[in-house]
């Protein structure tokens, strides 16, 4: 019996694999293909997921694979400049290609002791009250407590459950792949220029490689299911088409396509078997928001997943990963749905595309689209009416360091500058930090391990019912009480 099964190996799988194994979860990761995939969907990281990052000790290993870039409007590829500082520490987009991204995730995973088999399939799943038996492609079976369908937009965990995944079909396609030109690096950035004035969904630039370009180009043909790979006279012809000229490209390292379709899973979670990442949800690339949203998706359900299987979850406790990231994901798909709109040829919302830029020289404006889009404005529905309870904290500066460091093992963190709270009860599930001298503008608050705030004051009564509501019953005398004695 392995404690978990996640069907997917890409930055939502991994992510969650690591997350489980912080709190000694037993992992298993089912990746259909045997080698990663070459093509680059992702080109970065937002605010959110690098604060994710620190958080988990990783930082350093992107910042060293990824550059930053600064940060300011880019709503519908609207720039504006950021008139003052975000609340984070990290206040830029960090560019990295998702390939690496997906390397350094599962190599953290890996690390930690998850378990990766790649080319086996999911092709059955059955569930009862003890677990989950998950049946592959070649007809060997694995027996889980729990299993997790991170496998893509396409997801077959999605189907086998049965879940709905309403939306809208794709209405714009386009080819993505890098390849080589012949064309001067000047005529490039010209032509380039001169294109995007119009046509937003059009991008020729430099990958990183020398002499090796990625190439945007919108596509006349919409295949919903993505199954036909193009080819590089698919390129040719498209490129001719927007810009008036192929550009000499040849020698392709990788072609794909992609669509704009619009979807999110009914339910996120029936019985033992939960959906994260694309196989919750699919939405147009626009504003990068897809991969963070999978990996914030991991930080959200790995401690709570395993709070079920280590038996100290409070009655609910797993069922708010649906109720707190169903809504995150419906905002993103709307905010990407405008987005399209705003990107559009056509004089209507080209209209408004004129109206809106004049909106976001307003920096409030300005300010709630960045923090939409790098995801630092969400605020989870915690019950609570104190502003800062379900938002996110930033990283706090201690006396002796910082609070993203004392969030590396997936505890839960009292930050306390009274010094006279307790976590007596929870210390196995809870960091106590007293420090008269934080960065805090508040007596003391408790962070959950996904680094959000579940409560704020100086109340012992206060938190001690908060500490029960997320972190289950408290031990007693070194004897474990309530739901701890069920185990999983």
């Amino acid at each position: 019996m392995v404690d978990v099964v996640i069907a997917g190996g890409g930055p939502t799988g991994t992510m969650l694999a690591a997350e489980l194994r912080l709190h000694g979860v037993g992992v298993v990761v089912l990746e259909r293909d045997t080698e990663p995939p070459p093509y680059v969907r992702s080109l970065g990281l937002h605010v959110r997921s690098i604060e994710l990052m620190d958080q988990r000790g990783m930082l350093g290993r992107f910042l060293a694979e990824g550059k930053r870039y600064p940060l300011g409007g880019f709503f519908a590829g609207i720039a504006k400049p950021l008139s003052r500082d975000l609340d984070t520490a990290h206040g830029y987009v960090l560019g990295i290609p998702q390939t690496r991204t997906d390397r350094l995730l599962a190599a953290r995973a890996v690390e930690l002791g998850a378990e990766v088999r790649r080319g086996v399939e999911v092709a059955g799943l059955e569930q009862d009250d003890g677990g989950v038996t998950i049946t592959a492609v070649d007809g060997t079976s694995l027996r889980a407590r729990y299993l997790v369908g991170a496998d893509g937009g396409r997801s077959t965990v999605r189907k086998l459950l049965g879940v709905g995944f309403p939306g809208e079909p794709s209405r714009h396609d386009t080819l993505l792949g890098e390849m080589e030109a012949t064309a001067s690096p000047d005529e490039v950035a010209s032509v380039v220029a001169e294109v995007r004035r119009t046509q937003l969904r059009f991008g020729l630039g430099p990958s990183g490689t020398d002499g090796v370009y990625r190439v945007v180009v919108p596509a006349a043909g919409v295949i919903e299911g993505r199954a036909a790979s193009p080819n590089l006279e698919d390129f040719r012809e498209q490129l001719r088409a927007v810009a008036g000229t192929d550009f000499g490209v040849h020698s392709p390292r990788w072609l794909s396509r992609f669509g704009d379709a619009t979807r999110q899973a009914e339910r996120y979670r029936v019985g033992r078997v939960l959906l994260a990442g694309d196989a919750a949800h699919v939405h147009p690339p626009t504003g990068g928001q897809g991969l963070n949203l999978g990996v914030q998706d991991a930080a959200n359900l790995g401690w709570k997943l395993a709070a079920a299987i280590a038996g100290w979850a409070p009655d609910g406790l797993l069922d708010t990963y649906e109720a707190e990231r169903h809504p995150v994901a419906a905002d993103v798909l709307d905010n990407t749905r405008a987005q399209m709109e705003l990107m559009s040829t056509e004089p209507g919302p080209q209209a408004a595309r004129r109206l809106f830029a004049q909106l976001m020289d307003f920096d409030e404006v300005n300010r709630f689209l960045i923090e939409k889009i790098t995801a630092i404005g969400i605020r989870y529905d915690l019950g609570d009416g104190h502003p800062l309870v379900g938002r996110r904290l930033r990283d706090v500066p201690l006396s002796d360091g910082r609070l993203y460091e004392r969030q590396r093992t997936g505890r839960g963190v009292l930050l306390d500058r009274t010094g006279g709270l307790s976590t007596a009860g929870w210390a196995d599930r809870v960091d106590h930090v007293a420090d008269p001298g934080a960065g805090l503008d508040h007596p003391a608050v408790l962070v959950r391990p996904d680094g959000y705030v579940a409560w704020v004051g100086d109340d012992p009564a206060g938190l001690t019912a908060r500490l029960a509501q997320w972190f289950g019953p408290p031990v007693r005398a070194g004897l474990v009480t309530g739901a701890l004695a069920g185990g999983a």
